[in-house]
Formats: C-alpha cells, sequence, structure tokens
C-alpha cells in the first residue's frame, strides 16, 4: 500500500542524490549571462511549461531590489497566440524553436525543461540554440532523455516518477533563484 508517507521517504531519498555539483555549474552560467547583458530563454510542456513561467518570474522580478540592471529573460511558453499559430500553421514542434529563431543569440542560455527528456518540441529548441551558439541547459528526470546530449549542462532528477521528477524541478529551480541572489546579493545587495 502506497501512503503519503510512502511518497515522501521516496521524495527524500531522491533528494540525496540530486546532482547538485552540476546545478551550481548553472547558477554559475546564470550570473555569468546576467553579467555579460545575455539572454535566457525557458520553454517545456505542461507542468515544465507552468515551471518556465515561474522560473523566468523569478529572475525577471526576483533578481531586481533595487538594481538598474535588469535580467534578461523570456519564457517562451507565455505568448500562447504565437504558439498556437506556430502549431497550427505548421507543427506542434515548432512552437519553441520557431520563437528561438526570432531571438537566440550565441552565448544567451536555452533552459529546457522536460520530465522525460523526450518531447519532440523541446529537442527542437535545443537544436535551434546549440546552431545559434548560445549554451544549452536542461532540467529533466529518468535518465535524461535525448534531451541529455543536447545539453551543455543538464540537471537530471534521479527518480522514475513524474511526480517527484516535476517537485523536484520546482526546488531545482528554487535553488538556482536562491543560489543566484545570494551571489548577485553578495556583490551588489540587489536581492532579499
Amino acid at each position: 500500500m502506497t501512503n503519503s508517507y510512502t511518497y515522501f521517504t521516496a521524495l527524500r531519498e531522491t533528494i540525496s542524490k540530486l546532482p547538485c555539483a552540476e546545478i551550481d555549474r548553472v547558477v554559475d552560467l546564470l550570473a555569468d549571462t546576467f553579467d555579460r547583458g545575455r539572454a535566457v530563454y525557458v520553454f517545456g510542456n505542461g507542468g515544465s511549461a507552468a515551471l518556465a513561467s515561474h522560473f523566468a518570474c523569478d529572475l525577471a522580478k526576483g533578481t531586481i531590489n533595487g538594481n538598474p540592471k535588469r535580467f534578461r529573460v523570456l519564457a517562451l511558453t507565455d505568448n500562447i497566440p504565437l504558439m498556437t499559430a506556430w502549431a497550427n500553421d505548421s507543427s506542434y514542434e515548432d512552437i519553441f524553436a520557431e520563437q528561438l529563431k526570432n531571438f537566440v543569440r550565441p552565448r544567451d542560455i536555452a533552459l529546457a525543461i522536460s520530465g522525460s527528456g523526450n518531447s519532440p518540441n523541446v529537442l527542437k529548441a535545443l537544436t535551434v540554440a546549440r546552431s545559434a551558439g548560445a549554451t544549452t541547459v536542461g532540467l529533466t528526470g529518468f535518465r535524461g532523455g535525448k534531451m541529455k546530449s543536447l545539453c551543455d549542462h543538464c540537471v537530471v532528477i534521479p527518480c522514475d516518477n513524474m511526480q517527484m521528477i516535476e517537485d523536484l524541478h520546482v526546488a531545482a529551480a528554487h535553488a538556482l533563484f536562491t543560489c543566484l541572489c545570494h551571489r548577485l546579493h553578495e556583490r551588489a545587495a540587489i536581492c532579499a
């Protein structure tokens, strides 16, 4: 029988196996991207789309606190008319890739979120980002899926349970944000 204790016990065991060193490397990348005035593009489907919007909000708003310099971040999940236009007129696989083609530049970050690591539209966007010279970052689960080989840095939640993967994607995004804010605060006292 599965109960909440069983779930949280398994979640705690997964937390003990998180790739914290890789998460810290992504913090370094985000700090460098901020320093250089480069952009971050975040995208994913379903719960990952919700997290993409949430993470973009955290970076765009949460890193200000009086600092005139702003994080250049865009969640490709937030323009519903544009996503549905690409899906209808071209293919659902194009909804992120075609948006990236308008904006992505060398040394920007394309941050893909996919529990399975195998979403075709996410993979296509990562390919576009790499072709443009952007740094590709993944947040995934299971064993990384096809996404892992397309990412310069990939945080793989070592778990086969999608709900736990999604729980820990949120935790990883909050860890990225918190560590980044701490780093920026040390330099300029901008995050609370």
